[in-house]
């Protein structure tokens, strides 16, 4: 046979094979089952749609359950498909920062959602699936919102500072006015104004805010305005802040909403990351302080080493006591024979103290005491102890307890708009595109 038939023949017989498949593949791929599209490309990461239906379905059964409207499927899913996004956006930075949230942690986490609900730890992944809830599925969205939680912790809490003259100021308006500690249960809508936005744009959403506020005063439903309009991060939640006092609200409107009655509304506030609109659902009266039960005590404390032995330290502590005992001072024999740094200076006095401020070992020990009375040598996790009650009082607290709420709230109240501020810094420095 000729050569350059033999080639045709190849060629042939190549093409034939090509041809079949092709068709093969063809055929394949128009039976094949489509598995998952994107709804959206964020960066070098994606969301996709099945992420999207999934939170839309939770999120209608929960709005149902709290007997109220669900919105429109497009409105909802834009709402959703934009928390997934920003939600990606925290993700990606926090592997970029090198945050894990390890499978220690979570089971902390879950075991404390066991014992919340009365339930074992090991029971845990039954129970869920009696729910129609996925353990492995469950299990993630935990590690996810740990590890959201803590990059918020690092990029916006650790950050926020509260000066002794802040606290100054709100330890002097709760004692000006006792009705300060009124708490509101508030809802909340933020329009977005993004910091590049033009006069144009500003304008649109000034417009847009008005809007929502006018609605919202006539007494159309906040929950459903704020599911529709909102760009806060608890849109889909109706906007729901839960109870503030008046020290967590953020300074911006922390002088108007003490002064609103249940069913007010705010006209919308302008700050750097957009317009607020706030709704005061209900108000209740604060819980009064009580009384503290305080000891106060002071200690020796040794340890045991490779050459002190616990009888060894026990014995050395029971001379001790028996010196004490024959008139020689505890205090001069604990600053230069205890083993705490923290108290050995001051004679070993630990000053007064409510409960909890010691290990349950030593707190047993000083519970048992009368005044001035010794305890006899005991061992905790810390070494061996001799402990002496100086006395017992009942105090006033409240001062002490509105100094560390002041702290806490200015906080919580700063914190809240930084969140908002990040998040959108975020979400506008990523590349996003919607494919939905």
């Amino acid at each position: 046979m000729p050569l350059i038939l033999k080639r045709f023949l190849a060629l042939t017989a190549l093409l034939v094979a090509a041809t079949a498949a092709h068709s093969q593949s063809k055929e394949l791929s128009s039976t094949g089952v489509l598995l998952d599209r994107v709804a959206a490309v964020v960066n070098d990461g994606i969301v996709l749609r099945s992420d999207v239906e999934t939170q839309m379905q939770t999120i209608s059964e929960r709005i149902q359950q709290q007997g109220q409207q669900v919105p429109p499927r497009n409105v909802l899913r834009q709402q959703v498909l934009e928390r997934l996004v920003v939600q990606e956006v925290q993700m990606q930075r926090a592997d970029r920062l090198g945050i894990k949230v390890s499978d220690e942690m979570v089971n902390q986490a879950l075991a404390e959602v066991a014992q919340r609900n009365k339930i074992k730890f090991s029971d845990l992944p039954q129970v869920l699936e009696q729910q129609g809830v996925d353990y492995r599925a469950y299990r993630d969205e935990i590690r996810r919102e740990m590890t959201l939680q803590i990059l918020r912790q690092r990029d916006v809490l650790s950050r926020v500072y509260v000066s002794p003259r802040e606290v100054d100021q709100c330890m002097a308006k709760h004692k000006a006015s006792p009705g300060s500690d009124n708490e509101f249960n508030l809802a909340h809508i933020l329009v977005a104004i993004p910091s590049t936005a033009t006069e144009q744009q500003v304008a649109e959403r000034t417009a847009r805010a008005q809007g929502v506020y006018e609605r919202a005063r006539k007494g159309e439903d906040f929950a459903q305005l704020a599911i529709a309009y909102s760009d806060s991060g608890t849109a889909l939640e109706g906007g729901a802040l839960g109870w503030r006092k008046a020290a967590q609200l953020p300074s911006f409107v922390s002088d108007r909403i003490p002064a609103m009655h249940a069913g007010d509304v705010t006209e919308p506030i302008r700050t750097p990351s957009g317009l607020h609109i706030f709704k005061v659902l209900e108000i209740r009266g604060a819980q009064q302080a009580a009384l503290v039960s305080q000891v106060h005590a002071r200690h020796i404390l040794m340890k045991t080493t490779e050459i002190a032995d616990d009888e060894t330290v026990r014995q050395k502590l029971a001379n001790i006591r028996s010196r004490v005992e024959k008139g020689e001072s505890f205090e001069a024999i604990a600053s230069v024979t205890s083993e705490d740094p923290g108290s050995a200076a001051n004679g070993g006095d630990l000053g007064w103290v409510g409960p909890g401020t010691f290990v349950p070992e030593f707190e047993k020990q000083v519970d048992a005491l009368n005044d001035n009375e010794m305890s006899q040598p005991f061992k905790t996790q810390y070494g061996w102890h001799l402990v002496q009650l100086l006395g017992r009082r009942t105090y006033d607290a409240s001062e002490d307890l509105t100094r560390n709420k002041c702290v806490v709230q200015l906080r919580e109240a700063r914190a809240d708009e930084e969140t908002e501020i990040w998040l959108r810094r975020l979400r506008d420095e990523a590349f996003v595109d919607y494919r939905m």
